[in-house]
């Protein structure tokens, strides 16, 4: 099972996190990064957003900022190993008050097919170096993947709160941060992570990242004991009562409108849906079908036929796979109903999408345990986790 072990994290010394700390730098438009890095000439983008426009050595620039910011003290390390526990409260999108509560470490970076952290979906490729010629400038992990721990009894270890040290709200969610340096209760959770597989729920092409960047170090070193063995994560339990999964929808273009339409009605049932809006996502589950929304906003229920999935796996997007693969479309995904009619209404290349249902946390699990894999963009885990509220050194 996989090591997961505290380390002394670097921190901002002020409290005013609200203005350094920042969303997952892969959900950022580059307004949002303007705004971002006006909010505060230490705002974690400074570092963790190297943008194009500032030159082949914006990786490097990157790396001296994070070590200015610790010379000056904007960033000071802890003076020994911890764990932090990272708390989100907020409620979901269906009106649902939910607390997620998981613990930030260093989580083992194992070989890929090895087990013990388990993907839980394909990933698309991603030809990108981004996240390695960060990593390689800062030598430091700057935001962390989202691991589920199948091991029970997590969330009872996290209850008790730890030493504080900040709060952020952001868009209606609340994060809140304590550290956790007792012995005792550094060692029960790192044992009790260790004690089964860990399911990427968020984060598959960070850890494969982390993967190369600890090939790179066992090379240069001759050493499989550096820092670099383990990267940055939040674990959490993978439990229900905690998990808000949101669907990704699949956007179809290269076949038009006759042929993905004929391929779908394979396996759905269609009926006019009218115009599709948040209202029909709920009964999308009301209903148990999918909906195919077209580009002027109006929708068309997919009902599975009888009988027509009963050798496929019980997910969406199998079903749409299985009956599109043999076609000439391509398929991207978004999620938001409001951000695809946009997206439809406003890129004529796209033929049609398709709205899917989220998947169900018993789904998850059974697909961990039994080494399967799901579509791509199968889950949406919600809220995302902050940048910058921890920083994981490598040096």
């Amino acid at each position: 099972m996989p090591r997961f072990e505290p380390f002394a994290a670097l921190r901002y010394a002020s409290l005013r996190l609200d203005d350094v700390v920042a969303p997952p730098y892969d959900v950022l438009s580059d307004d949002d990064v303007d705004a971002l890095e006006r909010r505060d000439p230490a705002n974690v983008v400074h570092v963790d957003v190297p943008r194009e426009r500032d030159g082949a050595g914006r990786y490097e620039a990157a790396g001296d900022r994070l070590r200015e910011w610790v010379a000056a003290g904007t960033l000071v390390r802890d003076d020994e190993p911890g764990f932090t526990l990272y708390r989100m409260s907020f409620v979901d999108a269906t009106g649902r008050d939910r607390q997620i509560v998981g613990v930030l470490g260093g989580l083992e970076v194992v070989d890929e097919g090895a087990g013990e952290v388990l993907p839980h979906e394909r990933v698309t490729p991603k030809a990108s170096t981004d996240r390695l010629d960060l990593t390689r400038a800062t030598a430091a992990n700057m935001s962390p993947i989202w691991g589920l721990s199948l091991a029970g009894e997590l969330t009872s270890l996290l209850v008790e709160p730890g030493e504080p040290i900040g709060t952020v709200t952001r868009d209606g969610v609340t994060h809140n941060v304590e550290r956790v340096v007792d012995p005792a209760r550094v060692a029960a959770i790192s044992a009790l992570v260790w004690s089964d597989d860990v399911l990427i729920a968020d984060g598959h092409h960070r850890y494969g990242v982390a993967r190369r960047y600890r090939d790179e170090v066992r090379a240069a070193t001759g050493s499989d004991e550096t820092s670099a063995e383990l990267t940055l994560a939040f674990v959490s339990e993978l439990v229900s009562e905690q998990l808000s999964v949101e669907a990704i929808h699949r956007v179809y273009r290269d076949i038009d409108r006759g042929a993905l339409v004929s391929a779908l009605e394979v396996g759905f049932e269609l009926e006019p849906a009218g115009p599709v809006t948040r209202a029909t996502l709920a009964e999308m589950e009301r209903r148990g079908c999918l909906c195919l929304l077209d580009r002027d906003g109006e929708g068309t229920w997919l009902t599975p036929r009888p009988g027509a999935f009963d050798d496929v796996r019980p997910l969406d997007g199998v079903w749409l796979e299985h009956l599109l693969d043999a076609t000439s479309a391509s398929v991207t995904y978004q999620h938001g109903v409001d951000e695809l009619t946009a997206l439809l209404a406003g890129d004529d290349s796209v033929t049609a999408a398709v709205l899917i249902r989220p998947v169900g946390v018993a789904e998850i699990e059974r697909t961990a345990r039994e080494g399967l894999l799901m579509p791509p963009k199968s889950t949406f885990f919600t809220p995302k986790l902050l940048t910058g509220l921890v920083i994981r050194p490598l040096e």
